[in-house]
């Protein structure tokens, strides 16, 4: 039975992965400071210890491991984001080249946010113009110490993904919830850029890059960008929700602040398309927003 290792699993993400994977007949592992189920196995993301067994033989070890970005950034919040992602990074390393019988393969999760903000190009992996600000410099800091590392026996890939939505996490629950409450409306002038991706559609990609022995960095967003406006309005359609309240900026800053997160989740302008993924063959299920967001919303 094939082993896949999935570190910092007990999200959202890993959840849509453990289960993916499961059906397919893997034998999933959770790596995470909280063990409550059975194929959970304790780490610190930080040392070398018993979890490092788990890594011999493994088919494939996916790093989701990191402090949630949907924070405040405080300067304590700051230093978390970044050394969750570096010191899993890190540690992983040194545990695969322990092993004598190392993973196949090691995908570690970055960010379609490493890209600029953009109304009209679209950013590609080879392409793509790499910004500078704290979001962006987090996910060069994380790729950075991932390719620092060598794994001689084990291919490695970067997953830049983009927003996820999905039925039970992610960034539609409340999106979901403001359209309820009649504020479902355009977020600023609506205008800024959307890249997202079903979560079978996440789960179908890294399953992709798997089986095709695959290496490098990966956009792993759909193929159509929305734009906040036509993605707030589709919500609406579907929901059955006739109006939604827009959302000046100075209302998206000042709830953010209520709520303890940053407003450039709903500012910053992502047009990030997955051109190395399409190449390589991948057909997504749901490339259409419309179509995905009546998967994922109804009852």
């Amino acid at each position: 039975m094939k082993t896949i290792i999935i570190a910092g699993g007990t999200g959202f993400l890993g959840q849509v992965l453990e289960s993916y994977f499961s059906k397919k007949g893997y034998d999933v592992k959770i790596l995470t400071r909280k063990t409550t189920k059975p194929n959970h196995v304790y780490w610190n993301a930080k040392d070398l210890y018993q979890w490092t067994k788990t890594l011999e033989g493994a088919n494939t070890l996916i790093n989701l491991t990191g402090k949630s970005v949907d924070c405040r950034y405080t300067e304590a919040n700051k230093k978390l984001i970044h050394d969750s992602r570096i010191d899993s990074t890190n540690i992983l390393g040194k545990a695969i080249n322990q092993c004598e019988n190392p993973p196949k393969a090691w995908l570690n999760m970055s960010t379609s946010t490493i890209y600029e903000d953009s109304y009209h190009k679209q950013m590609t992996e080879e392409n793509g113009d790499i910004g500078n600000d704290f979001s962006m410099n987090i996910a060069k800091s994380w790729e950075a110490a991932f390719n620092s590392i060598e794994t001689p026996s084990t291919r490695k890939v970067i997953l830049r993904t983009s927003i996820v939505l999905g039925k039970n996490g992610g960034a539609l629950i409340p999106l979901k919830r403001l359209t309820k409450f009649g504020l479902g409306g355009k977020q600023w002038h609506g205008k800024q850029k959307v890249s997202w991706i079903h979560e079978t559609d996440f789960a179908r990609a890294i399953n992709f890059l798997i089986e095709k022995q695959l290496k490098g960095t990966y956009n792993i967003v759909s193929p159509k960008p929305t734009t906040n406006a036509y993605l707030m309005k589709t919500i609406r359609k579907v929901l059955k929700v006739p109006f939604g309240l827009p959302q000046p900026k100075w209302l998206i800053k000042f709830g953010a602040k209520l709520i303890s997160t940053e407003p450039e989740l709903v500012l910053k302008s992502r047009n990030v398309i997955p051109a190395k993924l399409t190449a390589k063959g991948f057909l997504f299920t749901h490339s259409d927003i419309e179509i995905a967001l009546q998967d994922l919303l109804k009852h």
